[in-house]
């Protein structure tokens, strides 16, 4: 039984498996976020690129999860999905609108996506296998 905003897959590249939760984005799930990215290699966090009225919020949410002492360090993967739709912003407005240079203190890494076409994909997967073999 799966339950809405925490799966679990397995990704496996080479000899390196990945293991990724889905932690969903509801209000309701974000107080939990910071117990699943506690001693992890990397934090992806996707962000609807294409709907304009929640970047903020986005913005808001990512910048309080990485105020978090127990989460210092862990290199970010700002993951900007949906650019199969026309309004999607570019990568750098999404990185402007997610003010991702104002980030201290970890490496911060941005991607645009298209989950439904798996655009970029094999980009991500790669950049997250190196960063689990430089925890290893």
């Amino acid at each position: 039984m799966f339950q809405v905003g925490f799966n679990m897959r397995k990704v496996t590249k080479g000899n390196v498996t990945i293991k990724l939760w889905d932690l969903g984005g509801q209000p309701r799930f974000r107080s939990m976020w910071e117990r699943y990215c506690r001693a992890v290699s990397a934090i992806v966090y996707v962000v609807d690129a294409a709907d304009h009225d929640n970047i903020s919020i986005s913005k808001s949410e990512l910048h309080d999860l990485l105020s978090k002492p127990a989460l210092g360090g862990i290199p970010l993967l700002v993951l900007g999905n949906k650019i199969d739709k026309p309004q999607a912003l570019s990568k750098q407005g999404l990185s402007d609108q997610m003010d991702l240079k104002s980030i201290p203190d970890r490496e911060v890494c941005c991607y645009m996506i298209s989950c439904k076409n798996s655009t970029n994909i094999d980009q991500v997967i790669d950049w997250l296998v190196k960063h689990s073999k430089s925890k290893s």
